[in-house]
């Protein structure tokens, strides 16, 4: 290994997945400073973005996470929960490789399941009473604001109780990686009073926040003497303000409604008697809606729509990859309009599943210093590992 350049070796690695490159730490201290290096990780992260390769599925339920190749998904791996038991563990949002996990309001957690590093959140109390909140008014969002280079984590609460003023106390609080620190968003009086006023249940699904330009987005559903009109939600993570985002006036009174992002691009998906679901598209943001397809169950695989969310597309963006009703996963043919089921090998239908597309990316960095291994193991490690490395890594097209 030290007669190899270490260009090369920097070229090779960066075609990697993070998972094998958590390995390749091992094989020697310039292979392991590289592969630690903020520098290799952001190189990393951008070949992996732009090329679209080592896209996983990551799959959740109850306590268990499960990660499976977009490319690969006869390979279902299991990923060990990093969060202590005893609780109900749930992800809420994906973004440059990274998970977001809570147990309970105040226990969240940034994960990353190819390194398995985790940074656990300082606990920042929330300003009601417990008996005043429930989780289904506990609202969160993960995303990385590309204005000053930082993950943040946004924490919205609605009390279940009203104040003396006749509203619902809302707070908003966003947590800074950089700065490993919680801080307070104040509200415009005229977000405030749309907040404040209603007791709601934000979607998508349980209140995660959808991340499309530099901002998180939710539904606010429309309720009859509370809120004439279905309402875009956004919090914009640079300026870190609440503020509400235009849609098509044709979309004001659905019924159902709800949002997802496909290839960075807002979508709404509006639900016609669960019969068929229009999908709507913001190709840029700040710019015009406008309808992008139509979903209809078939009878041979999709049967009914109850939910449907656009995940990614396949790399010759003829299909759209769609999680439909609990975590099943389908192909849909843009051409023909038709369904195929994803196969997953091991992976139990049976069962309600949280899904998310995650990169493999060394972000947070990796876990553990192989090199503070007794001496003889790590020899025994870096002569498999290197043999390895030698014998196929260079098959690889460079």
């Amino acid at each position: 290994m030290a007669t190899l350049p270490m260009d090369i070796i920097n070229d090779v690695f960066l075609r990697l997945p993070a998972t094998t490159l958590v390995r390749c730490r091992a094989l020697s201290k310039p292979c392991f400073s590289l592969i630690d290096s903020p520098d290799f990780a952001t190189s990393h992260l951008k070949r992996t973005l732009e090329t679209e390769q080592h896209l996983m599925i990551l799959l959740q339920s109850d306590r268990l996470l499960r990660t499976v190749r977009v490319d690969s998904p006869d390979k279902l791996s299991d990923v060990e929960s990093p969060l202590p038991t005893g609780g109900f563990t749930e992800v809420f949002g994906s973004v440059n490789g990274l998970i977001g996990l809570t147990n309970s309001p105040v226990d969240l957690s940034i994960f990353n399941p190819s390194t398995r590093k985790i940074h656990r959140l300082p606990i920042e109390p929330i300003d009601f009473p417990q008996h005043s909140i429930t989780r289904e008014y506990v609202f969160y969002g993960l995303g990385h604001d590309s204005a000053s280079d930082d993950y943040k984590v946004v924490r919205m609460v609605q009390c279940k109780r009203k104040d003396g003023d006749g509203g619902y106390p809302f707070e908003i609080k966003v947590f800074s990686l950089k700065s490993n620190r919680w801080k307070r968003i104040h509200l415009r009086s005229e977000v405030q009073i749309l907040v404040t006023n209603s007791y709601y249940n934000l979607t998508y699904r349980s209140g995660n926040g959808v991340l499309a330009g530099n901002s998180f987005h939710w539904i606010l559903p429309r309720s009859e003497g509370y809120i004439e009109s279905n309402t875009i939600i956004r919090f914009d993570l640079a300026s870190e303000a609440l503020g509400v985002l235009s849609f098509p006036e044709v979309l004001y009174y659905e019924d159902y409604m709800d949002i997802a992002v496909l290839d960075g691009c807002l979508c709404l998906m509006c639900y016609g008697d669960f019969s068929r679901v229009d999908v709507w598209i913001l190709r840029e943001y700040g710019g015009k809606w406008s309808k992008f397809i139509t979903v209809v169950p078939t009878s041979e695989t999709v049967v009914s729509l109850e939910f449907v969310r656009p995940m990614i597309y396949s790399k010759d963006r003829r299909k759209i990859l769609f999680e439909i009703n609990n975590g099943k996963l389908f192909w849909f043919d843009l051409a023909s309009k038709s369904f195929e089921a994803l196969g997953v090998k091991g992976y139990d239908e049976g069962r309600p599943w949280n899904v998310e597309i995650v990169v493999s990316s060394l972000v947070l960095g990796c876990k553990g210093d192989p090199r503070r291994a007794p001496e003889k193991r790590m020899m025994q490690k870096g002569n498999k590992r290197s043999d390895d490395f030698l014998s196929k890594g260079f098959k690889l097209k460079l």
